[in-house]
């Protein structure tokens, strides 16, 4: 059974990972077989080679300036529900944008197999090419 430390350790590196633009750290923390979903694809991602292709592209276009995890839950054995704020700057503009979400983080041997964000398209409406970042 998942403990909230452990999910918190996790949390922690991914966080950690994704500030200092480390993409070999951030993917190495998803299963093989990892299944992404967030409002922006209409289609779950599936498999950490089209996770990472996301990844890549997202850093690309925009440099992580702040990830704060404002709340964090276990659920059942295996689920991580969170509450975050992220904020982001366009590498070729300097605008930032912050947007709001929670995420289902459902964990197998300490990866993440599959995760699901929930947050407001309309955060990101007006932020352009930023919104292919997620």
């Amino acid at each position: 059974m998942l403990t909230l430390a452990e999910a918190t350790r996790l949390f922690d590196a991914r966080r950690a990972a994704w500030l200092r633009e480390d993409l070999g750290a951030y993917l190495a923390l998803w299963a093989d077989d990892m299944v992404f979903e967030a409002p922006s694809h209409p289609e779950p991602l599936r498999g950490r080679e089209a996770f990472a292709e996301l990844v890549h592209r997202s850093n690309e276009i925009t440099r992580p300036l702040r990830f704060n995890v404002l709340h964090l839950a276990i659920a059942g054995e295996d689920v991580v529900l969170a509450e975050w704020v992220i904020t982001v700057e366009h590498r070729q503009s300097a605008k930032t944008i912050t947007w709001r979400g929670m995420s289902r983080c459902t964990m197998r041997g300490g990866l993440i197999s599959h995760w699901r964000e929930y947050w407001n398209p309309a955060d990101l409406a007006g932020a352009g090419s930023l919104a292919v970042q997620r």
